[in-house]
């Protein structure tokens, strides 16, 4: 290992150290009884020299062959071990240079520190084998993974110049490559960048629209760049910030400002939705509830503007409430068919389960906004009819 002292992995799943020579940890050291005398003649001292001894830390493992690891690395993570599947594979990679089964052994490690997000440990065994600019079948797996490790280290710009050199490779199949470039926006717009992911995304869905047969791609990727897509609408949505102190007029122009980003968010958000893949359609309608939800906590916590008198100011509320009730009704709508459609496909995710949370706090708001009014409760509107 190039004469130099490694730790591989957070929590040392193993080590190994180049010990020194020359008669290590006795300098200087005397037995008792044993003093020279001053005229006694001077004695010869002998260096001894010994091998560098390797020493690890993982002494279970150092009787296995390769054979051997490879077959409890593969057992160890069909059984969902990743820790000990982790452990075989990098023992055989780190110890078995020349074994048939490292290639294999190197991405199954990656993959069992991904499994632990021990993201570092996974860069580190998916760098080996990555090629972005040429490589198939393992390396260019392997590059993808890279990229996701990377994404998840918070090195965004780094995975999105590997993901921009896969996505313009014309040797790789149309699906490899759009998955490619969805991924690139996704790392330009976590790196800031969101003119920059817009243009990737929408480049993107441009290449899959073109396509006499969709089914050349996966509609996991096209759904998912318009998902991104509405993300970056929904944060320049959330850019904007309702100030009553500025007055009626600028007020109102930002809060029609918002709405119109609101509903450009909500555009990319139902094309996601048509696509057809489940994980985003429920994802896609899981946003959109947000957002009017987010709109109404906007609208009911805004002070009236300061110019209006005490009767305006009435007046101005009563407004309001008739807005904010379209909003919780809107809401309201949108959440019930987001989970029976997630119901349908059988789809489990975190978006299922916030929008199961989300209809049951707005339905509440509903009922406390009627009751505060004194007037029944308003029937969220018909799941068949049309929205704008």
């Amino acid at each position: 290992m190039n004469g130099c002292q490694r730790t591989h992995g957070a929590r040392g799943v193993r080590r190994w150290v180049w010990l020194g020579v020359l008669g290590l940890g006795l300098a200087g050291c005397r037995t008792a009884g044993t003093a020279v005398k001053p005229d006694a003649p001077p004695v010869t001292q002998q260096v001894l020299e010994f091998e560098p001894v390797t020493v690890t830390a993982d002494l279970e493992l150092d009787r296995l062959n390769d054979e051997e690891l490879f077959a409890g690395g593969t057992s160890a993570f069909a059984a969902n071990d990743f820790k000990q599947a982790a452990r075989y594979f990098g023992r055989l990679v780190d110890f078995h240079p020349n074994s048939p089964h490292r290639r294999q052994a190197l991405y199954n490690a990656g993959l069992s520190h991904q499994r632990l997000k021990e993201w570092e440990e996974a860069w580190h065994r998916f760098s080996e084998l990555a090629d972005a600019a040429h490589g198939q079948d393992d390396a260019l797996d392997a590059a993808f993974r890279v990229a996701e490790t990377l994404y998840h280290l918070e090195r965004f710009d780094e995975a999105a110049t590997m993901l921009a050199t896969i996505a313009a490779r014309q040797d790789l199949s149309i699906n490899r490559r759009v998955e490619a470039q969805v991924q690139q926006g996704i790392c330009q717009l976590e790196a800031g960048k969101s003119e920059d992911a817009e243009t990737t995304l929408r480049k993107s869905i441009t290449t899959y629209e073109a396509l006499q047969d969709k089914a050349e791609v996966d509609d996991y990727f096209p759904a998912q760049a318009h998902f991104f897509i509405g993300e970056i609408y929904r944060l320049h949505y959330e850019d904007v910030k309702l100030d009553p102190a500025k007055g009626s007029d600028a007020l109102a122009h930002d809060l029609n400002y918002k709405a119109e980003l609101l509903l450009s968010a909500q555009g990319h958000y139902l094309r996601s939705i048509r696509v057809g893949n489940g994980y985003w359609a429920t994802a896609s309608g899981a946003q959109i509830g947000a957002l009017y939800e987010n709109l109404y906590d906007n609208m009911v916590n805004s002070p009236a503007p300061a110019e209006l008198n005490a009767e305006e100011a009435q007046v101005y509320r009563q407004e309001l409430r008739k807005k904010i009730r379209v909003l919780l009704t809107k809401s309201i709508n949108i959440y019930e068919r987001t989970l029976e459609a997630a119901e349908r496909i059988g789809s489990q995710s975190a978006f299922v389960d916030r929008t199961r949370e989300s209809l049951e706090k707005v339905k509440k708001l509903l009922l406390a906004d009627a009751d505060a009014e004194g007037e029944p409760t308003p029937t969220p509107p018909n799941p068949s009819a049309p929205h704008s």
